[in-house]
């Protein structure tokens, strides 16, 4: 009985070392030295040991891509703001010169004032996108018909379109029922035609159609500007990603990827076909309901 205690003790030791080895390995961020035995219970201890060690990794590797993603979004954020605010400081320095004209004056305030509302479009649509990367933002998908919000949508950019003689051409179709939020959906293809009216030439025409599908209806919006690249299809849907064809041109890079966003809360998509200066035809997929229109 004795040298069965002893022995026992012996294997709880070595067991104990063992653990105790593993554990110091994994606190000081060395690799850990898994040990080569047939006893159940060490191996058992060993496994869990690894299983903490590979959480540990997970999410170690999660927060440095989360601290990464804030730098990035910092980072942008400054670059986007910078020139609207330099462009404020500018102008108010202009207009503290007292011999100024006043209609130099009126322009000048007017172009400030264009300039707030930049800033202003600007922090609202970085408001929107981190509240709806977080999921802060939750809004709910109806049976709601189309037609009422693709006629809302061009409504919305009516104005930028009549400014460069550009027509908008809805083609007909038969209205039908779709999943979707009637408000986010404006918003997405606002985001589309005033992409496609800032990049299209004046006297030109955005055309858009409906086609139903067996699961979803496409939402075509086809436009004569000046086309994006192959290279950088897969790019365009990135926040803040900008073309180097329009980096001297005003924009964001948010527009659509927030169009993206608000189409994958609605269990919806967006692709794109474009061919350089031959124009692009975007095409949005939302999800056809199941009860009759």
């Amino acid at each position: 009985m004795i040298i069965i205690s002893i022995i026992t003790i012996k294997k709880s030791q070595n067991t104990c070392d063992e653990l105790s080895l593993m554990l110091n390995q994994l606190l000081e961020g060395k690799e850990v030295s898994y040990p080569d035995t047939k006893d159940t219970r060490v191996s058992k201890i060993s496994y869990q040991v690894k299983k903490v060690k590979d959480m540990i990794e997970i999410e170690v590797e999660q927060s440095k891509s989360e601290k990464e993603a804030i730098k990035s979004l910092i980072s942008n954020m400054s670059h986007q703001l910078k020139t609207p605010l330099s462009n404020i400081t500018i102008y108010c320095e202009l207009l503290e010169n007292m011999n100024l004209p006043t209609s130099k004056k009126v322009e000048f305030l007017q172009k400030m004032k264009n300039q707030t509302f930049k800033i202003d479009w600007l922090l609202e649509s970085l408001f929107k996108m981190t509240k709806l990367e977080d999921g802060v933002i939750r809004f709910e998908t109806e049976e709601l018909m189309i037609k009422d919000t693709i006629v809302q949508s061009i409504s919305t950019v009516f104005n930028k379109a009549e400014s460069k003689n550009i027509k908008i051409n809805l083609e007909t179709f038969s209205d039908i029922k779709l999943f979707h939020n009637k408000k986010w959906t404006i918003e997405a293809i606002v985001n589309v035609l005033e992409n496609a009216i800032k990049y299209s030439p004046s006297d030109s025409i955005i055309t858009i159609s409906v086609e139903k599908m067996e699961l979803y209806t496409k939402i075509i919006i086809k436009d004569e500007g000046i086309g994006i690249d192959s290279k950088e299809l897969n790019n365009i849907f990135k926040r803040f990603y900008r073309s180097k064809n329009v980096e001297n041109q005003n924009g964001t890079g948010i527009g659509l990827y927030l169009t993206r966003l608000i189409l994958e809360k609605e269990n919806g998509n967006i692709i794109v076909e474009s061919k350089l200066g031959r124009g692009s035809c975007f095409s949005i997929f939302l999800q056809n309901c199941k009860s009759l229109n």
